[in-house]
């Protein structure tokens, strides 16, 4: 994977991690369609440039990770992220297994997108708008309605933005509580990608994700700056984000879903 095309794919992720339109999905038909074969670099490299997201995340809202006054807050994130770790150990070669499935991705694009399409009018009167009115009880649900987005194309910050308001909460609360939950979630996941898992177990050449980024001078140079790019793009598509959700809701990314997942749909289905 070449600079230009990893750079590509980090600035994809980084419009895609925090919007309800699902990165994973989208970093995937994006290397397909740039013809990058689907080698376990690759894979380790969509999933661990996922670090500079969260970075952007704790410089957005630097305030508030660093309130260390407020442990509730860090009590309320610890708790919630625990069913993703749990189950995401559990199910990972699961997960691994579908994400080259582009067919059952796209096709989990559009059942979202229409989900989106209602979500407005399912979730009315909320009553809490501010962090702090998120008990610990609602912030363990929340984490488990995160893990709904186990299943790739479903979209991590939709399951626990939609999760966040069956709790009560507002679409501006949601949003920045899904926020803030991603980043021990995907902190934990990126450190499971580059440490901890062995990429490739069935093939002749089995290898730790930090073995794989210090194979060569590309991969190391691949692997940061893809990160950084990841970075300065979701830091303005954060912002960006929360004025659209309240302004223009779910709908908007409902149809987008829908739309792109039946035109993945034709295009996997007939010239792949």
């Amino acid at each position: 994977m070449d600079l230009i095309k990893a750079i590509i794919i980090a600035i994809v992720e980084g419009l895609t991690e925090y919007l309800p339109i699902s990165s994973t999905a989208h970093m995937g038909f994006t290397a397909n369609l740039l013809g990058l074969e689907e080698t376990e670099f690759l894979k380790m490299f969509q999933v661990s440039i996922q670090f500079g997201a969260i970075l952007s995340v704790v410089v957005a809202y630097w305030k508030k990770f660093f309130d260390l006054k407020n442990l509730q807050f860090y009590f309320k994130l610890a708790f919630a992220v625990v069913p993703a770790l749990v189950l995401g150990y559990l199910f990972d070669d699961k997960i691994e297994a579908v994400l080259g499935n582009q067919i059952a991705i796209s096709s989990v694009l559009v059942l979202g997108g229409v989900v989106l399409l209602f979500a407005d009018r399912w979730f009315k009167n909320p009553t809490i708008d501010d962090e702090k009115g998120i008990t610990i009880k609602k912030a363990v649900t929340i984490g488990f309605w995160q893990c709904l987005a186990m299943m790739p194309g479903t979209s991590r910050s939709a399951a626990s933005i939609i999760g966040g308001m069956t709790q009560g909460l507002t679409r501006k609360a949601a949003a920045e509580f899904s926020f803030f939950l991603a980043v021990p979630t995907m902190l934990a996941v990126t450190v499971y990608s580059v440490f901890v898992k062995t990429w490739g177990k069935e093939t002749p050449n089995p290898q730790k994700g930090y073995e794989m980024i210090m194979e060569s001078q590309e991969h190391i140079t691949v692997f940061i700056v893809g990160n950084v790019v990841a970075f300065i793009v979701a830091l303005i598509a954060i912002k960006a984000f929360i004025g659209f959700l309240n302004k223009y809701g779910f709908r908007p990314w409902g149809w987008y879903r829908i739309f792109v997942g039946i035109a993945l749909l034709i295009y996997f289905y007939w010239f792949q």
